[in-house]
C-alpha cells in the first residue's frame, strides 16, 4: 500500500502550487479524495498523507516524527526543478493542530511552508469521553453531508470513536499560541461542537496574516461537510490570493445582495 494519495492537475496545464493535506483523528486518506480531486482540477499538485500519531506522553517526539513524515512527503512531490511553490499545508482536526504546533519551528518541511489552511481545530476540551457515543452520534458531530457520512461509514479503515481520543494539551496549546508569520486560513463550522470559537478568534487576531472564515451550518469536518463546495472555493480563493502577494483578485464595487 502506498504511503500517499496523489492528485494531479489536468494534463497540459502548468501546476500552480503544491498542496499537502493532513487528515485528523480516525480519518484516512480516502476521506479527502473529493477535496483532493477538486483542488487538483484547478491545476494544483495535491498529496494526502496519513493522520499524525500524537503521543500525549511525549508530544515533542511525536511532532518531530510527524515533521519528518511531512518533509519526506514534500520531497516526493518535487519535479525536475524542485517542489513547485507555493507549498501549502492543509490540516484538519488533529492534523491542523499538529501543523499549527510545528509552525515557527525548524521542524517544518523546508523550514516553513508558504501558507497553511487549518480546518476544524479542536478546542482544549475536545476529545473527552463525553464527546461522542455511538457511530451515528459521531457522524452527527462530524457532518450533515450524506455523501461524506457514506464515505466514512463505508471505509473500513476509518477508526470509529476516534473523536474520543484527546489531542495532547501540549499540542493544542502550541497550536493556539502559534506565532507563525506565514499566511493562514482558519476554517471552522459555526455548528462544530468540538471547537473553541473564542480561542480561535484570539489566535486569528494574534497572527500577522490570518483569516478566520466561519462556515454557516457546518459541523466538525468542515472541509467535507454539506458546504464543501463553498469551503473548497474559499480555499482556492486563498491559494490564488497567496499567489498574488495576498492581494485580492476580485473586488466587489457594487452589489444588491
Amino acid at each position: 500500500m502506498t504511503e500517499y494519495s496523489d492528485y494531479h492537475g489536468p494534463e497540459g496545464l502548468r501546476t500552480r502550487g503544491t498542496i499537502l493535506v493532513v487528515p485528523g483523528r480516525g480519518e484516512t486518506r480516502a476521506t479527502y479524495a473529493r477535496f483532493g480531486r477538486r483542488l487538483a482540477a484547478d491545476a494544483y499538485r495535491v498529496r494526502v498523507i496519513d493522520a499524525p500519531a500524537l503521543d500525549a506522553d511525549d508530544p515533542t517526539a511525536s511532532l518531530a516524527g510527524f515533521a519528518d513524515r511531512l518533509a519526506d512527503a514534500v520531497k516526493g512531490t518535487a519535479a525536475e526543478d524542485g517542489v513547485i511553490r507555493p507549498l501549502v499545508l492543509v490540516g484538519a482536526d488533529s492534523g491542523a493542530a499538529a501543523i499549527a504546533a510545528l509552525l515557527g519551528s525548524a521542524e517544518t518541511p523546508g523550514g516553513q511552508p508558504d501558507a497553511v489552511v487549518l480546518a476544524g481545530l479542536p478546542g482544549q476540551a475536545a476529545g473527552t469521553t463525553e464527546a461522542v457515543g455511538t457511530w451515528d452520534e459521531e457522524l452527527d458531530v462530524r457532518t450533515s453531508c450524506p455523501a461524506h457520512r457514506g464515505t466514512l461509514t463505508q471505509d473500513s479503515r476509518v477508526r470509529r470513536g476516534s473523536l474520543n481520543d484527546a489531542v495532547p494539551d501540549a499540542v493544542l496549546t502550541a497550536a493556539l499560541d502559534s506565532e507563525a508569520a506565514v499566511p493562514a486560513l482558519l476554517l471552522i463550522g459555526d455548528a462544530d461542537p468540538l471547537a473553541d470559537h473564542e480561542a480561535l478568534a484570539r489566535t486569528a487576531k494574534s497572527l500577522p496574516r490570518a483569516r478566520l472564515s466561519v462556515v454557516h451550518g457546518a459541523r466538525h469536518d468542515v472541509l467535507n461537510d454539506l458546504q464543501h463546495r463553498s469551503v473548497a472555493a474559499e480555499t482556492v480563493t486563498f491559494l490564488e490570493t497567496l499567489r498574488n502577494e495576498l492581494r485580492p483578485l476580485i473586488t466587489v464595487r457594487s452589489s444588491a445582495w
